[in-house]
């Protein structure tokens, strides 16, 4: 991976915050040229250290949903059909694998708990799936 400065650090930090942010507010907020900006920018593209920008939408605008992190116990050999499968249902948001007593972690979005009932009733039913265990997110504290 390329080594980051405390400058690259700084950017990626605000376009964290902001990635619409122009290299001029940009620029201003670091104490940089707009050209200086867009010169880091540029390169930390064309390392992969910026693979891409998003889209952050917020909670209200797709109505109440509900969240929750579902911890997967897999079978010996099945984590990828599990992936295949995961990757298949609009509603699981991320999808981490860990280590520990789990082997993926689950983040899913529904618009009600009977929604994610459901939900989580298809993983723990597809094939190669041992176990599940849920917990609803009542909060989000931080969000970078």
């Amino acid at each position: 991976m390329a080594e980051l400065d405390d400058v690259d650090r700084a950017l990626l930090a605000l376009l964290r915050e902001n990635a619409r942010a122009s290299t001029a507010e940009l620029g201003r907020r670091l104490g940089l040229s707009r050209t200086t900006v867009q010169s880091r920018l540029q390169r930390l593209e064309r390392r992969r250290v910026v693979a891409g920008y998003t889209v952050v939408v917020p909670e209200e605008a797709e109505g109440p949903q509900v969240c929750a992190h579902v911890l997967i116990t897999a079978a010996t050999k099945q984590g990828g059909a599990i992936e295949a499968a995961l990757r298949r249902m609009p509603q699981v948001r991320l999808l981490h694998s860990v280590s520990g007593p789990f082997d993926l972690i689950a983040v899913l979005t529904a618009g009600s708990i009977g929604e994610l009932d459901e939900l989580i009733d298809r993983i723990g039913a597809l094939q190669g799936v041992e176990r599940t265990t849920s917990a609803i997110v009542l909060s989000t504290r931080i969000r970078r």
